[in-house]
């Protein structure tokens, strides 16, 4: 879905053409073939899961994933054996990682394999077939993940999503097994869903506005220091909300955030808090997640700003002060081991104020010898304030932009009308 991956294999295509070398592109990321896809769907892809399960039935099963080849051929003539594979300083990354990855994640596809069989026979299958991720929790470290850990190696290839799925539907032959959206197979599907809107929209999927994202008028980090410092903030986790900057700083050491975590941030930099476009966050993203996928990246950044089709209401805005007992994001750490782990700062502090330092008494804060502004940030923003005042701004736009979608539509009915007379 990438365009610069599509344009590497066009030039790849090209130079091998010139060689005299046959070259063929196979559909062999997803579980649909992509082009077969959108024409079922006239290029117009699902906005949702029922759309998508409708589309899946249009097309049929899935394809079983091919048995690796007994033999290769011999390499061509000049290609030595044994060559090197480049390292991470020739490919344009750091030759020494700042810190080692979530849960033990290893790369290739070996491991990534093992992690699918381990996956598939936990419990006796009967966890993945229980396995619903909006249940999952959202404050997971080094002990056992709540997640699979899949994505990084589906992302990049090592598992191909047609070997997760063929290994999941025979793990779901064993018993009564979750459904999508919330299931393993609804995680698959949105992956599909993802990369039908990347391959229609190109470029523009990672833009602000575009077809797919509402117009916007976000404070701009470019020339507003106050915006800057917003957005360093946010992306050094140094909010002065433990729970965002937990998450943050836990993707920088470790390339992981759960995806309820991933809301939580998300919604925080666009319309709950400091106003800043989705586009920023998806940059920062893009770096540092281990399972970095320009299409998945850019539809769950669109969805959680609030600007795309598929989004939820606007108004529905996450707290960074979580509840522990009932929150939607599935805090679930009323001891605060999450934020000991990732704002060592606080660690002094009673569990209960570990989430929202700022109201603790001052012997507390002294006790553990916390200044706020000094050894830890006070809060960028009056969460409280800046929301409502967010969900005031993005409705005031969502009524321009309806408003000028009804001028253009009747300035089109007009030329129509005109049967071609000049518009000036």
């Amino acid at each position: 879905a990438e365009p610069v991956e599509r344009a590497r294999d066009a030039r790849v295509q090209t130079a091998a053409a010139a060689a005299g070398v046959e070259a063929h592109a196979l559909s062999g990321h997803c579980l649909f073939d992509t082009e077969a896809a959108l024409a079922a769907c006239d290029k117009r892809p699902p906005r949702n899961m029922k759309g998508l399960e409708k589309l899946a039935s249009k097309l049929g099963p899935v394809g079983s994933p091919l048995p690796p080849p007994r033999s290769l051929p011999p390499l061509p003539k000049g290609v030595r054996e044994g060559a090197q594979m480049p390292t991470l300083k020739e490919l344009g990354h750091d030759a020494k990682p700042s810190g080692k990855a979530a849960f033990g994640v290893v790369g290739g596809e070996t491991a990534g394999l093992a992690r699918l069989k381990a996956m598939m026979n936990r419990d006796g299958g009967a966890w993945a077939r229980g396995f619903e991720k909006p249940k999952t929790k959202s404050t997971t470290f080094d002990s056992d993940p709540a997640t699979t850990i899949l994505s990084p190696y589906v992302a990049v290839g090592c598992v191909s999503a047609r070997t997760f799925h063929d290994a999941l539907i025979k793990c779901y032959a064993g018993g009564s097994h979750a459904s999508p959206p919330g299931s393993l197979l609804g995680q698959l599907y949105f992956r599909e869903m993802a990369y039908l809107h990347g391959r229609v929209q190109g470029a523009a999927f990672a833009a602000s506005p575009s077809p797919v994202c509402a117009d916007i008028p976000w404070d701009d980090p470019a020339t507003d220091a106050a915006a800057r410092a917003k957005l360093e903030a946010w992306e050094h986790g140094k909010t002065g909300y433990p729970l965002i900057d937990a998450a943050m700083r836990q993707l920088r050491e470790q390339g992981f955030m759960h995806h309820l975590a991933r809301h939580a941030v998300a919604c925080f930099l666009t319309r709950g808090d400091l106003w800043l476009s989705w586009t920023h966050g998806a940059a920062v993203f893009e770096r540092d997640l281990l399972d970095a996928d320009w299409a998945l990246n850019n539809f769950n950044w669109l969805w959680l700003a609030g600007v795309a089709p598929w989004s939820a209401p606007y108004f529905r805005v996450y707290s960074p002060i979580p509840n522990h007992k009932s929150s939607a994001l599935n805090v679930d750490d009323a001891d605060g081991a999450f934020v000991d782990r990732f704002v060592p700062e606080l660690k002094g502090l009673p569990a209960k104020y570990k989430y929202a330092p700022w109201t603790a008494p001052l012997a507390d804060l002294n006790k553990a010898r916390v200044k706020l502004g000094e050894t830890y940030p006070r809060p960028v923003v009056d969460h409280k304030v800046q929301s409502a005042a967010n969900i005031a701004k993005f409705k005031a736009a969502a009524q321009r932009n309806k408003a000028l979608a009804a001028s253009l539509s009747g300035c089109a009915a007009a030329s129509k009308k005109r049967k071609g007379a000049p518009l000036y």
